[in-house]
């Protein structure tokens, strides 16, 4: 099954009809096979996501803070399209490129999420894929039954 390169996906499966896949703007998704996000039941899983334009480059060069809070909104917008709010956010994970600053990381992350403080990792790896990204953000959300997409 081949999903559109921007939007939302049923199932056609599905028994509830509601979205089960959601892909954005980014080259990534079609060249490794991947949605942006995935919905299972009341879980929505948000694919590793960066602060990279439509065809890969990275945005706000140099600016962890800037590049954290891009991929956080990137990934918010994914749980909401697949019906979650930022409440039902329960965990995230957050990858720093070497040069990377984690304090800055660490405030574009408690600016989004103070109010929620889901369960975090945040840790140094070895490098991202895509010249100039300094961060990858993961977010897990838990859905209420109610909490339905439009």
């Amino acid at each position: 099954m081949r999903l559109p390169l921007k939007g939302i996906h049923v199932n056609p499966a599905s028994a509830t009809g509601r979205p089960d896949r959601y892909a954005d703007d980014a080259l990534w998704q079609e060249q490794a096979g991947y949605s942006r996000a995935a919905r299972r039941g009341n879980l929505i899983a948000v694919s590793g996501t960066t602060a990279s334009a439509p065809d890969g480059t990275a945005e706000a060069l140099g600016d962890t803070r800037a590049q954290t809070a891009d991929a956080i909104a990137r990934c918010l917008r994914a749980v909401q399209a697949l019906g979650g709010t930022v409440d039902d956010v329960y965990r995230t994970r957050v990858y720093l490129a070497p040069e990377a600053d984690w304090r800055g990381a660490a405030q574009a992350h408690r600016d989004a999420f103070a109010a929620v403080a889901p369960a975090n990792t945040m840790l140094h790896v070895a490098g991202m894929i895509g010249d100039g990204l300094l961060v990858e953000v993961e977010v897990e959300a838990l859905v209420q039954d109610e909490q339905v997409p439009a």
